[in-house]
């Protein structure tokens, strides 16, 4: 199997890093082969072009080796940190430059989408320093609308694992050391829906 794991949090000593992390050992050590990207380190250009944006192919390398990183892909995950209900804007400009018109999705002669990606099981992480209670009742977690149908749910048929942890700016290191658990957990979850969706 072939795994894509993406890490959308500008500081290289992150706890999304670390997140991250966990995902590439455990998928490794089960045998995946993982592609990572790290978008700050790699110092992605998250600026969709306009002909990019009226459904043009990518004249930019570096995004068509991304873009073919995840058109080939069994396994995604995703770490970012909320940031005002969304994800950072070098992420969503990732977002918006990868799933991309006749990579991601197609559309038929009558304007329907159509999802292109193969993927079988996708799983986001993510880091805020909302309390989970003032999260759902203030918010509702728009996030897990965006990723679960506004994006994987239109272009592939994966199952989505989503979870964030919580508030992380006063979490300790053994509330960490617990995340970071249930972070490999997750993986090993994802995983085996992967292989059995295969």
């Amino acid at each position: 199997m072939k795994a894509l794991v993406v890490i959308g949090h500008l500081a290289p000593n992150s706890f999304s890093h670390a997140l991250g992390h966990r995902v590439v050992q455990g998928w490794r050590k089960a045998g995946v082969d993982v592609t990572v990207h790290d978008l700050a380190t790699q110092s992605f250009d998250p600026c969709l072009t306009a002909s990019e944006a009226r459904g043009a192919p990518s004249e930019d390398l570096e995004v068509r080796r991304h873009i073919a990183d995840l058109t080939s892909t069994d396994l995604l995950a995703v770490v970012h940190p909320v940031m005002w209900g969304m994800p950072p804007a070098i992420l969503k400009g990732w977002i918006d430059r990868m799933f991309a018109l006749n990579a991601a999705y197609g559309l038929t002669e009558e304007g329907e989408a159509i999802g292109l990606l193969p993927l079988r099981a996708a799983l986001i992480l993510n880091t805020s320093n909302t309390p989970p209670a003032r999260e759902a009742a203030r918010f509702g977690d728009p996030l897990d609308r965006i990723w679960r149908d506004c994006i994987l749910g239109f272009c592939s048929a994966a199952h989505v694992t989503r979870q964030t942890f919580a508030p992380l700016a006063p979490s300790t290191d053994a509330t960490r050391a617990r995340w970071l658990l249930n972070a490999s957990a997750l993986a090993q979850a994802v995983l085996m829906e992967g292989r059995s969706a295969g």
